[in-house]
């Protein structure tokens, strides 16, 4: 049976690295998505990743247990995003790679178990990078808001713990979030689908 989080966090606080490399593993997956859908690209993702333990393991001796640790995790994991996403913004450097596309009032991610034709998959890379269009038009606290719910799934109230807001200022946050996507989406859609017919 596998050691529960607080377990492991007040063995690491004593210095155990062997109990922090536990914690690692058991969220290094979580974590590296996030930064990925943050990022667009594994290299940055596992930079930033690291970058989140290593701040994850500076933070240790603060951690109170007042949230689950994962939720604190996430926070940390959410801040050190929001930093390189300012950080790239004034060098105007973006990258985002995400394929994901708006379905009604939630984003979800793009699944077939069917191999694309040569045609389908050119048209995929164009829908991607319209979609990539449309993420890099959100401010940074829409894009963590979307990522966090419809990719990681965290319930409202974890949502709230994560950014340190009240319940309802997350769901008006998350519905202004996917209002914003969903606006610069059927803009950005309507131009595509015309240069796609223009192409044929």
């Amino acid at each position: 049976m596998q050691p529960a989080d607080n377990i492991l966090v007040e063995r690491s606080k004593n210095g155990d690295m062997e109990a922090f490399e536990q914690l690692v593993r058991r969220y290094e997956n979580k974590v590296y998505t996030v930064a990925y859908r943050f990022l667009g690209n594994h290299a940055d993702a596992s930079d930033l990743a690291q970058d989140a333990f290593l701040r994850l393991y500076h933070a240790l001796p603060s951690f109170r247990g007042e949230s689950s640790f994962m939720t604190w995790l996430y926070r940390i994991t959410a801040n050190a995003c929001r930093d390189e996403i300012r950080r790239r913004q004034r060098y105007h450097f973006m990258s985002l790679d995400n394929e994901i596309e708006n379905n009604g009032d939630h984003i979800m991610s793009r699944v077939s178990g069917l191999t694309p034709s040569p045609e389908e998959e050119f048209e995929q890379k164009e829908f991607n990078d319209m979609i990539q269009q449309c993420i890099n038009s959100l401010t940074p606290e829409h894009r963590l808001i979307l990522v966090m719910r419809e990719i990681q799934g965290l319930s409202y109230d974890e949502m709230a713990d994560v950014l340190k807001c009240s319940l309802g200022t997350v769901k008006s946050r998350l519905s202004r979030a996917r209002q914003a996507f969903k606006e610069i989406f059927n803009d950005r859609r309507e131009l595509w689908s015309k240069d796609s017919r223009l192409a044929k």
